[in-house]
Formats: structure tokens, sequence, C-alpha cells
């Protein structure tokens, strides 16, 4: 396999965004939650006040996989941090480094920034990703509970 080259998106590359996120969802069989689209994208990523930072991931020509993240913030730190949001590598082109290009490519730009730190989430029953991600040394937060509120939940008690 060719090199692996890792480049910041444009916003000419929202179509790909989009087709590498409906990947990740059928991936994560979510595909039936998938509202995105590429106006959407477009506005969140490349607007006025841009929500997120991707970073596509090609091997050769082939645009391979992406990550998408955005800062948050440690009170106790006293720093910015990295969350990253998704991180996605099509099936076939998985076990060729590319996920771990991504990773380190995202690990460099925290060190940059002086971020505090990096994290994401993982789905329980993935545990090709899991057993990853524990080799790099990350370590699962096993107690904190991600809570959400989405959709209607969401409205209603804004409205409340």
């Amino acid at each position: 396999m060719d090199k692996v080259r890792i480049v910041p998106a444009t916003e000419r590359d929202v179509p790909q965004i989009l087709e590498l996120i409906k990947g990740l969802a059928e991936y994560e069989r979510l595909s039936h939650v998938v509202e995105a689209t590429e106006d959407r994208l477009r506005r969140a990523l490349f607007g006025e006040r841009p929500a997120a930072e991707v970073f596509l991931a090609f091997a050769g020509d082939e645009c391979a996989g992406f990550a998408l993240f955005f800062t948050n913030y440690s009170t106790f730190l006293g720093k910015p941090g990295l969350y990253l949001e998704d991180v996605f590598v099509k099936p076939h082109l998985r076990r060729n480094g590319i996920g771990l290009a991504l990773l380190k490519k995202l690990a460099a730009i925290a060190q940059e920034r002086d971020y505090g730190r990096m994290e994401w989430s993982v789905l329980d029953w993935n545990e090709p990703a899991i057993n990853f991600y524990k080799k790099l040394g990350a370590v699962p937060l096993e107690e904190w509970t991600m809570f959400r509120l989405t959709g209607t939940a969401l409205s209603d008690f804004a409205r409340e």
C-alpha cells in the first residue's frame, strides 16, 4: 500500500465527508439515525463559526478515512482538550496503519496547540477498536457515564 497521507478537509470535500459519515454509521449499525446533509456539513464545518475540524486520510489516490474533532475544555487542567467525535477507515483498507496515522496526527495537533488531553468514546461492543485504543496507551474511563439529550427530549427540556 502507498504511504498514508493525512490532510485537512476543505469545503470541496464535503460530499466525501458525508459518504464517510454514512460508512461509519453503517459500521456502527446506526444508518437510520443519520440526518447529516452536505448543506448542514458545509455550514457546520466551513461556515462563519466552524464547529469542528476534519482530516482526511488517503491511501494513494483513494480517500481511506477521516477524523472529525473539536475543542473541549477541562476546568481541572485549565486547558482545552481535543475531543475526537468520529474516526473511520473504510473496511477494505483497515489494518494498514491508516487509523493509527489519523490518531497520531490528532495527537500531534493536541501537542502543538498545548491541549491537556485527547479523548473519545467507543461503543461497548466494538472490541477491535477498544483493544486498538488500549494498545496506544489510552485508558477507558469506566467511572464515567455519558449522558445525552437529543431530539424531542432536548426540545422539551429547553422549553420547561
